[in-house]
């Protein structure tokens, strides 16, 4: 080899080729992720699948409904007496709380005559209060109020039946919600339903899970009731609350001197009894109000806290008896602006049109949907996302999600009709065959729900969008994210050489090179600000602790203590400013850099808590970091002032109160805002503990704030 002949460099592997070729061209490979991942995000509804059994074991319908006329007839007498009991305590006692005595005492009677088990369950109203601790951890046990009256204790009535082939380790739960206070129709055929599904229970000889009925007194809240009974299941407290103060209240307190059978006290506990571990839950309802529609309808809710929803095998049996079984209109929530939206109507007809077009080509091909379909699958799309994002649950299901137990809310609409007092006992039999169906198919499992999905959005109730597909669009948008943060990274590193040649007449030593580390100016802004972020989440711990004021002024001074608590932070602990150690023209570029790896890391944390609200914080978040760079006021051209304007707009969206309002605005209209209501809204999400309060205070507010950082920097 000759001397001059210089050593080939190796080439640099495949991966990193590819790695270098996107990071040189970073701003087209964002364009067309975000379009990409918007597109993926509308073609949703096209690419939903059927709803399937996957359990076999399930078998729904496959055999015939036990209910009968009898069980149908009682039930319908016990509806009858727990409405003249209402009526007849009005007229006689204006005290609600003998109402609820009776209500109590009529169950109970009518459970043990069946040879059930029976016990009470007494628990006082809890205030839901933010603990900045608790947050993803184990259920809060709340607060209970110190001033009690007897006004603030409900009790729950529970029934047990043990499986006659069973070993007492499983078990399916039925609840039952209603009002002591006022029982309305509604409530009172819903425990029509249960009674006379229960009834029937007590006599079958192929039950293997046991079956508990909860008759949730919620004078308090649907949810809070449920949630009272699960918590004293879970967790037994020893002492209880045998009696209520006698001096305050004058009432019976004793709960064992409402038992005046025999017969029945011997098989009434004050006590809670427990069965086995909870297979599946499954909440009974009955609307006051009547459906339009021509027969009755069946509306599911299945959400529950921080995007949790139960088995698809859950919602698949309930909607293929319900359908199939009892002839129902099954119906899941949906955004109603969405269903007049006449861009939606265009983008159904354009996919209408390709699907048409698919067709023709390759008659196999299934692509493509109707108009009136792809309108109704984004409406219900938008409403299962947004509850989801929400993190509060649609009903007292929602309790159970937090003890992992599937469980959804059923609530049943009644056609409009004008004698529908003779068809009570149809109604009745349609209710308690769906329930039968439901328990039958539960009681066949040997295992817990595990075959079908836990992720999933619903496009319709036969209808729904996997894990698999619905993460393409998340994947699309935050993908530009790591690859401009290096892109900036290493154009700025270029910029701002490391000079280290040495001086004449000294010999040449080895030194170590520090310029990889001038981006900690900007790591410790960027760290600076999310420690902001986190000592304004606890900023409602400490108004929990005031007396009440109104939405607006309490959102006047949080947004007040955020202004003051930055600008401190930024006093004393760091400033964003001109560092005197590299150039103005780059330090922007490390700045935004790593402000948009945090979101990427904050992002991606949150997809694995709650993948809705990553979802539509990174429709919010990437193209404002993505297009936050400093303003140059003193270039007055076209394309800079459009730059500006665009700038401006997305920061104007981004921040939090502001993407509120329009979001609700577009939805419901702008006349039904009011300024107070995005702190309502944030007072919800805190009092139950939902992660997506967490995610704004930590995630999205930080980086808004460091993107109007990047905007004024100086270049």
């Amino acid at each position: 080899m000759a001397e001059n002949d210089e050593p080939v460099k190796p080439q640099p592997r495949p991966i990193i080729r590819i790695g270098l070729f996107l990071m040189s061209h970073s701003l087209l490979v964002s364009l067309v992720c975000c379009t990409a991942g918007i597109i993926a995000l509308l073609l949703l509804p096209v690419l939903a699948k059927n709803t399937y059994i996957s359990e076999n074991a399930l078998i729904p319908g496959s055999a015939s409904p036990m209910l009968s006329n009898i069980d149908v007839s009682e039930a319908s007498r016990f509806v009858d007496k727990l409405l003249s009991i209402d009526s007849s305590s009005v007229s006689i006692d204006s005290s609600s709380v003998s109402i609820g005595i009776e209500i109590r005492r009529l169950m109970a009677e009518h459970i043990s005559a069946l040879g059930a088990e029976v016990n009470y369950h007494k628990f006082r109203s809890q205030l839901n209060r933010f603990h900045p601790l608790q947050f993803f951890a184990s259920p809060d046990p709340g607060n209970i109020q110190e001033n009690f009256s007897c006004s603030s204790y409900a009790i729950n009535t529970v029934g047990i039946i043990r499986a006659p082939r069973g070993d007492g380790k499983e078990a399916i739960v039925l609840v039952t919600p209603y009002n002591s206070v006022k029982i309305t129709t509604g409530e009172a055929l819903s425990l029509g339903i249960g009674y006379s599904v229960f009834s029937l229970l007590t006599r079958v000889t192929w039950l293997a899970k046991d079956i508990i009925w909860l008759a949730s007194d919620s004078q308090h809240g649907e949810y809070a009731a449920v949630a009272a009974w699960l918590r004293e299941y879970h967790t037994p407290s020893f002492g209880g609350l045998g009696k209520l103060p006698s001096e305050i209240c004058h009432e019976p307190s004793n709960l064992s001197d409402w038992k005046t059978d025999a017969v029945v006290e011997t098989r009434i506990s004050d006590t809670i009894r427990r069965a086995g571990t909870m297979a599946a839950a499954l909440v009974i309802k009955v609307a006051d109000s009547s459906s339009d529609f021509e027969k009755d309808s069946l509306s599911i809710y299945a959400e529950a806290s921080n995007g949790q929803m139960p088995n698809l095998d859950l919602v698949n049996i309930v909607n293929y008896l319900a359908v199939h079984g009892q002839g129902l209109r099954v119906k899941v929530e949906k955004m109603q602006s969405f269903l007049n939206s006449w861009w939606l109507r265009g983008l159904g007809g354009l996919f209408e049109s390709l699907g048409k077009l698919a067709r023709s080509l390759n008659p196999q091909w299934s692509f493509g949907i109707s108009i009136a379909d792809y309108v109704e699958g984004c409406a219900t799309l938008a409403s299962s996302l947004y509850n989801q994002a929400l993190g509060v649950p649609t009903g007292p299901h929602g309790a159970f999600r937090d003890y992992q137990v599937d469980a959804l809310t059923m609530e049943i609409s009644r056609q409009l009709s004008q004698t529908y007092g003779n068809r009570q006992n149809e109604f009745l039999m349609q209710g308690g065959r769906l329930v039968e169906g439901i328990i039958r198919s539960v009681n066949n499992l040997l295992e817990k729900f595990h075959q079908s999905f836990f992720l999933y959005l619903l496009t319709s109730s036969n209808r729904f969008v996997s894990v698999g597909v619905y993460m393409i669009a998340f994947a699309l948008l935050v993908a530009p994210l790591p690859m401009v943060a290096a892109s900036l990274f290493s154009d700025a590193s270029k910029l701002n050489p490391v000079e280290d040649q040495p001086m004449a007449g000294h010999v040449e030593k080895p030194v170590i090179k520090f310029g990889s580390w001038k981006w900690l100016h900007a790591a410790k802004t960027v760290f600076i600000v999310h420690f902001w972020g986190a000592l304004m989440i606890l900023v409602p711990y400490f108004y929990s602790h005031i007396p009440k004021s109104s939405a607006v002024t309490s959102l006047s001074i949080w947004i007040t203590l955020s202004v003051i608590s930055l600008l401190l932070l930024h006093l004393n602990l760091g400033s964003s400013g001109i560092s005197n150690s590299q150039p103005q023209r780059t330090e922007w570029a490390y700045l935004k850099s790593v402000t948009i790896a945090a979101a990427f890391i904050g992002l991606c944390l949150m997809s694995v808590i709650n993948f809705a609200t990553a979802e539509i914080g990174a429709l919010l978040l990437v193209p404002m970091c993505l297009m936050a760079v400093p303003l140059r006021l003193k270039v007055r051209t076209l394309r800079t002032s459009l730059q500006i304007v665009c700038y401006l707009v997305l920061t104007f969206l981004g921040f939090p109160p502001v993407a509120f309002y329009v979001l609700k605005g577009a939805l419901n209209g702008f006349d039904n805002i009011s300024i107070g209501e995005f702190w309502t809204w944030m007072e919800a999400l805190w009092e139950w503990s939902s992660a997506t309060y967490v995610y704004i205070c930590l995630v999205h507010l930080p980086c808004w704030v460091l993107c109007i950082l990047t905007l004024l920097h100086p270049c």
